[in-house]
């Protein structure tokens, strides 16, 4: 099974990298992305970067690889895995938010953020006005993120919910939680008859110190996708 991993604001591919080397070494192809505008190689690209721009990325990556694919998503990201699983459903086996931001159609990341994030917004991308610089104790790979992707608004129909296979991956660090702005997302969906919910006593930061316990729900997640052999759900009515 093919897993593409999709890192979360100011963070590139190889923020996934220990868990890629654990998912390969349990016989699966682990992807993980480095959206445009976020490679350290190029920083701050002087060309606009939205929203649609990442989607269209992962869509492009995900017709490009053989089968359905299980796509992991950490905070920002989830809304690029919306968008892309609204594009082409067929193509997603299953979708797994880490902590992540589940969009409805004219979400934005700013609109879904609470007050403290949106300081760091506005203050963040005050040098260029373009990114949105990395909070200080981010990792030190961390680059400015492109702040139209936080203010576009997501397009969404609906068909991303055809997707068979949802997973929200909640971080519930004592200490994070009264910050979090996705506890009420957690708190939903743990009664959606199609959703499972995995809870990780970790910060936000997953992979800061979590990346063993989030293979472990990867690995619990891709066993029944592999089985089931991915596709779409039919939701009634």
């Amino acid at each position: 099974m093919d897993v593409v991993l999709v890192p979360g604001a100011n963070h590139g591919g190889w923020w996934y990298q220990p868990v890629v080397e654990q998912l390969e070494a349990s016989g699966h192809r682990a992807v993980a992305v480095t959206l445009d505008g976020l490679d350290p190689q190029d920083p701050e690209p002087d060309r606009p970067i939205t929203l649609d721009t990442h989607v269209a990325e992962l869509v492009a990556l995900v017709q490009g690889l053989p089968g359905p694919v299980v796509a992991v998503g950490h905070s920002y990201a989830g809304s690029v895995l919306s968008g892309a699983a609204d594009a082409v459903p067929e193509l997603f086996a299953g979708l797994v938010y880490v902590d992540a931001f589940v969009p409805e159609d004219g979400d934005s990341t700013w609109s879904m953020v609470p007050d403290w994030e949106r300081e760091w917004f506005v203050d963040g991308s005050g040098r260029t006005g373009r990114h949105v610089d990395p909070l200080p104790f981010f990792d030190e790979r961390a680059v400015a993120h492109p702040i139209a992707t936080f203010l576009q608004r997501s397009r969404l129909t609906g068909a991303w919910r055809r997707v068979a296979d949802k997973h929200y991956v909640a971080a519930m660090d004592p200490e994070w939680l009264p910050q979090s702005p996705f506890v009420a997302t957690a708190e939903k969906l743990r009664t959606a008859p199609d959703w499972t919910v995995h809870d990780l006593d970790e910060t936000h930061n997953v992979l800061l110190n979590g990346a063993d316990a989030l293979v472990g729900v990867l690995l619990e997640v891709l066993d029944p996708a592999v089985s089931a052999g991915g596709g779409c759900r039919t939701d009634p009515g």
